[in-house]
């Protein structure tokens, strides 16, 4: 009890000290000009304007989400600037930025880590700014190949079937993902949850095996049965399933991990016969999200969508990295606007196209052109994975996680593929709004994506400087303006606030985060 009124003590003192900060900020923010500034306030000729943060990283790893000095902002006046952000061009609202809970990441945190060097770790990744803020995740129901067996959850001996589904349990995932997922929602609990099948159970199929095969279509109204379950079965342990899909990867059949093929035609079917009426009335709503492939088939889940009866249920459109372009995602999205976009799947390893790191592939390619086109989540896949890229069940032998977590000794070593997330999960925040901004990419070789936070109003820019050599760069919002130059091969992160309560009231946060 003691141990308790004392976290209730600090909580008081916290809240206390943010109330004094923020009401200083309204009544004093005017007066002060950030110490990193390096005009004086008392030489200031015009209006005072804010500090615009910096945090920089660079490919060669000497700066890793490093803050910078802050910059000043001018006022534009007649100047012209490189990229230009409209306020008025609003897009999709963001949900947030993860990674995947694979049963081998649940079994790293759980088995080879103690439990203090597990809560620093989870709390790094999924605790509010400053940690990395981490607030969508995504689970497997059954098992991937980053298992460390093969299952599903309704096995049954060779030869029997269980249409009813009465031997359906959760059992394989009680001693690590679920105690895993429920330890984060503590954290924050309000990280979305999306749940993929790999494989329906083996007697569900033909071939009767988790490897290869279809699901025969006398078994998808009990296939969709199997998915209702595991909501109600998390639900049941405190994990909310924000959206299901219903195959990862339908085109693609793997032979040393679970797969299964699935058509557009099986999953129109399955959506507006079976899984989408069972769904339909339930609160909270799970949604239901199409396709969960890579970016090269847009006429798949165009086909799914295309069949009304199907298109009434579905969401939106989860997406994978592995093969074509993120414009696939815009074609869908313009095709049927209502529908949102996910980037569920993406991966990096340790092969020759990595050799110089995966920083400004990931910062550039999948988060600042999947966002660009309309994803309001980016979720990775595997969180964690050990010195040998594992543990696994075949599919990739080279995949790296965002963390890697040494199975000897439970310490911690962060990837390229975490910084790239840092850049945008740490300072874009549920809800922040997209905005229109100057499209640099292509002819000057710097990527930008622009957001608005709601909640305080501050603006926050990514950028990355895919080029071998340093480019000055120009931004404009509004009437404000400032100057950077990007290092080589770089990505920076941009927050600045207008509003001087907002400002200090993002100070005071980022500063009592950093006390916990």
């Amino acid at each position: 009890m003691a141990e308790r009124g004392s976290e209730s003590s600090r909580a008081a003192v916290a809240f206390v000290a943010l109330l004094t900060l923020v009401t200083f900020a309204v009544v004093c923010a005017p007066r002060f000009q950030h110490a990193a500034v390096t005009a004086p306030l008392a030489a200031a000729t015009g209006p005072v304007m804010p500090p615009v943060e910096v945090w920089l990283s660079t490919e060669d790893r000497r700066l890793k989400l490093d803050r910078q000095p802050d910059l000043a902002l001018s006022v534009r006046g007649d100047a012209t600037a490189d990229v230009v952000i409209d306020l008025d061009k609003k897009y999709q609202t963001m949900d947030g930025f993860g990674a995947a809970m694979t049963d081998s990441s649940a079994w790293l945190l759980q088995t080879k880590m103690s439990d203090g060097q597990r809560g620093a770790l989870l709390h790094e990744l999924y605790g509010p700014p400053p940690n990395l803020n981490l607030t969508m995740m995504r689970l497997t129901i059954g098992a991937s190949d980053f298992s460390r067996s093969l299952y599903t959850l309704d096995d049954v001996p060779v030869g029997e079937t269980d249409p009813t589904l009465a031997h359906f349990n959760v059992a394989p995932n009680l001693r690590e993902v679920i105690p895993t997922v429920r330890e984060v929602l503590s954290i924050n609990p309000a990280v979305l949850v999306i749940a993929s099948s790999w494989s329906a159970p083996a007697w569900m199929k033909s071939g009767e095996n988790l490897i290869g095969g279809q699901l025969l279509e006398q078994y998808e109204s009990a296939f969709a049965d199997y998915l209702v379950k595991y909501v109600d079965a998390y639900r049941g342990y405190g994990i909310p399933i924000f959206a299901l899909t219903l195959q990862n990867e339908p085109s693609f059949l793997p032979v040393t991990y679970p797969g299964m093929l699935m058509d557009a035609d099986q999953r129109a079917r399955i959506v507006a016969q079976y899984l989408g009426p069972k769904l339909a009335n339930r609160n909270p709503r799970t949604r239901i999200l199409e396709w969960d492939h890579n970016w090269n088939h847009p006429e798949q889940p165009l086909a799914v969508l295309g069949d009304p009866a199907a298109a009434r249920y579905i969401d939106g459109v989860a997406w994978h990295c592995y093969e074509g372009s993120p414009s696939a995602q815009g074609k869908v999205h313009h095709a049927y606007p209502k529908k949102d976009v996910y980037l569920t799947e993406c991966s990096g390893g340790d092969w020759a196209s990595s050799a110089n790191g995966e920083l400004i592939w990931f910062s550039r390619n999948l988060l600042v052109a999947g966002i660009r086109q309309w994803a309001r989540g980016v979720v990775y896949w595997n969180l964690a994975l050990d010195e040998e890229h594992g543990p696994h069940y075949g599919g990739c032998a080279a995949c790296k996680g965002v963390v890697l977590i040494d199975s000897k000794t439970g310490e911690v070593s962060r990837n390229d593929e975490y910084y790239a997330l840092a850049h945008f999960s740490t300072f874009v925040l549920p809800g922040a709004i997209r905005l229109g901004s100057t499209d640099t990419d292509a002819d000057q070789g710097i990527a930008n994506v622009a957001f608005q936070n709601v909640s305080d109003g501050s603006m926050v820019l990514v950028m990355v400087n895919s080029n071998k050599q340093e480019r000055h760069v120009s931004v404009s919002e509004g009437q404000s303006l400032f100057d950077y130059t990007m290092p080589p091969r770089s990505v920076a992160t941009f927050v600045w606030n207008t509003n001087p309560a907002g400002a200090w009231m993002n100070r005071a946060i980022r500063w009592l985060g950093r006390g916990r």
